[in-house]
This record gives structure tokens, C-alpha cells and sequence, in this order.
């Protein structure tokens, strides 16, 4: 399972770097984890759009999702020889309106997840956990059928204690963390010692932070992960081009 970084911030795309987007690979199978802004240049750069096999979405903030039009219409518009298959995007439905622009006839297909219920996608077997947000937001349990191994997104939230369960022995754990340590308990975001808290409980091989803030000390951010985990494990801030092996 390999996972790249497309875009790693929050909110809005700064200086080169975009917004919440990553790229989940396994024995040819391609992903795509959100598609904040700049998603589609830098997917350019890792493979053929037309090759995705599927989308999948945490929520409709825009900063998840703004590019995920012009993915839609690269698909709808590029010259081929072939039709290009539709593309499934995966996404929750507690925003109808939302869900249903996933939708675009000859192009793309809606296709619903739900909490309660687990997800197969390709080589993925994939649970949910709703989370803290403004809007309704989805975490993310991946596991690979062929070696057992774990990946654990937490889309945007706030503290929830049962992430400890939920990320319980990650191989990667990918955390939100748009905020400075002393920022606790926020209603929309994990502060770096939180990631770092929720990392260490639950026992997971490696944090990733990642929904990083535009301004402040990166450095700082990922030493404040670092002491709240009492350094007993790797962490890393996702930059772009970024490529983990799980």
C-alpha cells in the first residue's frame, strides 16, 4: 500500500502547496482521498487522471473537494480513443444536495458509505467514524485485504476520544492538525499535542500530520506531536509529493 501527498493544508492553498488530497495505491489499484484545490495538477504529475479507479470523500468542505469539478470534467473532455469509464465517487449522504453533485451522467456516480456499515473498494476494506466538525465529516479506516495492514485518516475533527479505538495499531495514522498546542478541544480541529496524545494511545507506528495551518512554525507544530507522544514513535509532516509505504 503506498500512499502520496497531493495537497496537505488546510483551508485554502498557499504558496505552491493545496489543500487536503492524497493518493492511496494497492496492486494497481488507484484512489483518490479527497481532492482539495490543486489536486488535479499534482495527480497529473503522478499518474493519468483517466486511469483513477475511485474517489473517495471525508466531507463537501471546499477545501476537500474544489477540485474535484474540473477531475470531472478532465474526464468528460479529454480526447480518447475509448470511452472513459465512469468513475465512482464515495461519499456520505447527510448532505443530499452535496451528494448529488457527484453525479454527472456518462462521467462520475455517486455511490454512498455509511457508518454503521463496512466499504469494500478494490483492494480496501474501509470503516467510518462520523467525527467533530461544523459539517457532517467521516474518519477513515483502511485496511488491506492482502496483508492486513492499516491506514487511518481523520478527515477534519475535533478531540474524540474514540479515535484511540478507532486508529488502535495504525501502520500510518493521518492526522488533522491545523492547530498550535493550547488550542485544546477545539470544535473543527486537532491541535499537534493531540495527534500526538491520540498516536501514542492507540499504539499507532507512525503520525502523520497533515490540514497543516498557512503560518506558525511547521517545525514547532511537529515537536509539539512529538512531546505529547513522549517521542515513542516516527512523525512527519505531509508536504507535497510526500510517499509513504505502508
Amino acid at each position: 500500500m503506498k500512499l502520496t501527498v497531493l495537497g496537505c493544508l488546510g483551508a485554502y492553498p498557499y504558496k505552491g502547496q493545496g489543500t487536503s488530497s492524497y493518493l492511496l495505491e494497492s496492486d494497481g489499484f488507484k484512489l483518490l482521498l479527497d481532492a482539495g484545490s490543486t489536486t488535479l495538477v499534482n495527480l497529473e504529475e503522478q499518474l493519468d487522471p483517466l486511469t483513477l479507479d475511485a474517489v473517495i470523500l471525508s466531507h463537501y468542505h471546499h477545501d476537500h473537494i474544489a477540485d474535484l469539478g474540473v477531475l470531472q470534467y478532465y474526464r468528460q473532455l479529454y480526447p480518447t480513443l475509448e470511452p472513459t469509464p465512469v468513475l465512482p465517487i464515495y461519499g456520505h449522504t447527510d448532505d443530499p444536495i452535496h451528494f448529488e453533485e457527484l453525479n454527472l451522467a456518462g462521467v462520475s456516480e455517486a455511490r454512498p458509505y455509511f457508518e454503521a456499515e463496512e466499504l469494500k473498494i478494490g483492494p480496501f476494506l474501509i470503516t467510518f467514524m462520523k467525527t467533530i466538525h461544523p459539517v457532517p465529516c467521516y474518519a477513515m479506516r483502511f485496511v488491506e485485504a492482502a496483508t492486513g495492514k492499516v491506514f487511518v485518516f481523520t478527515g477534519d475533527s475535533g478531540y474524540l476520544e474514540s479515535f484511540v479505538d478507532f486508529a488502535k495499531d495504525a501502520d500510518v495514522f493521518l492526522a488533522d492538525t491545523y492547530l498550535f498546542e493550547g488550542n485544546e478541544r477545539h470544535h473543527a480541529h486537532f491541535t499537534a499535542k493531540e495527534s500526538g496524545e491520540i498516536a501514542k494511545a492507540a499504539n499507532v507506528k507512525k503520525l502523520v500530520l497533515t490540514h497543516l495551518p498557512q503560518h506558525g512554525s511547521l517545525a514547532e507544530l511537529k515537536q509539539q506531536a512529538e512531546n505529547a507522544a513522549d517521542n515513542q514513535l516516527p512523525v512527519l509532516l505531509a508536504e507535497k509529493n510526500l510517499v509513504i509505504t505502508i
